[in-house]
C-alpha cells in the first residue's frame, strides 16, 4: 500500500471516529503499520493541511487523536452556530434532543436503538448548538459518552427546568399498534 493511500485512510478514520478519536494502537491495527509510521503519517497529514490553508487539524488529547477545525477560524464557526432559531433544527434533530431530554444522561448507541438510525451526525450539530453536552461515560465496555440536556437548551425551548417538559402519553405494555390500525380499517361488511 502507497504512502498516499494510506493518508486517506488515516484521514477518513479520523473523521469517522469524530470527538472520540483514536488512539495509535487502534491505528496502528486497522492501518497495519508500527507505531512510528501511524505518528509519521499523522506529521504527514497535518503538513498537508497547513500547505493548503486547510480549516482542518489534527490534535492529539488524552491518547487519542481528533480531526478538529483550527483555532483561527473559530470567530466563524461562532458565527455559523451563534443563534440555531435562523435556521432552525431538523426533524431528526428534534428527535433526538427529545430522547436526550427525557431520558438523560443517554448514551448514542441506547439513541439510535430508539430512533432505529445513526445519529452521529445529529449528536454533533447539538453538541456545536451547544442544546446538548458530554455527562460522563459509562461504566462497562467502550465506557461510551453520555449525553444530557444544557442550560442553552432549556433557552431554546423558554424552560426554566426539565420538570416543565410535557408529560410522555403513556403507552401500555400489553399496547398492540396492528389491533389498533385495525380500527381503522373498514371492510365492506361493514
Amino acid at each position: 500500500m502507497f504512502k498516499q493511500e494510506r493518508l486517506g485512510i488515516l484521514e477518513g478514520l479520523l473523521f469517522a471516529v469524530g470527538d472520540e478519536g483514536v488512539s495509535l494502537e487502534q491505528l496502528e491495527y486497522v492501518i497495519d503499520v508500527n507505531e512510528v509510521e501511524v505518528k509519521s503519517l499523522i506529521l504527514d497529514l497535518k503538513d498537508r493541511y497547513k500547505q493548503v490553508c486547510s480549516g482542518i487539524d489534527i490534535i492529539e488529547v488524552a491518547g487519542v487523536y481528533k480531526m478538529t477545525t483550527k483555532k483561527d477560524h473559530a470567530i466563524y464557526l461562532k458565527r455559523l452556530i451563534q443563534n440555531p432559531n435562523q435556521r432552525g433544527l431538523s426533524n431528526a434533530a428534534l428527535e433526538v434532543l427529545a430522547i436526550v431530554a427525557y431520558r438523560q444522561p443517554i448514551t448514542r448507541h441506547e439513541i439510535e436503538n430508539i430512533r432505529g438510525a445513526s445519529s452521529d451526525n445529529v449528536l454533533r450539530k447539538l453538541l456545536t448548538f451547544s442544546l446538548i453536552e458530554e455527562a460522563g461515560r459509562l461504566e462497562g465496555p467502550g465506557r461510551p459518552i453520555l449525553f444530557r440536556t444544557t442550560d442553552d437548551f432549556l433557552d431554546y425551548f423558554g424552560i426554566k427546568t426539565l420538570e416543565e417538559l410535557p408529560e410522555l402519553p403513556f403507552v401500555s405494555p400489553d399496547f398492540n399498534l396492528e389491533e389498533e390500525e385495525d380500527l381503522f380499517n373498514f371492510s365492506e361488511e361493514s
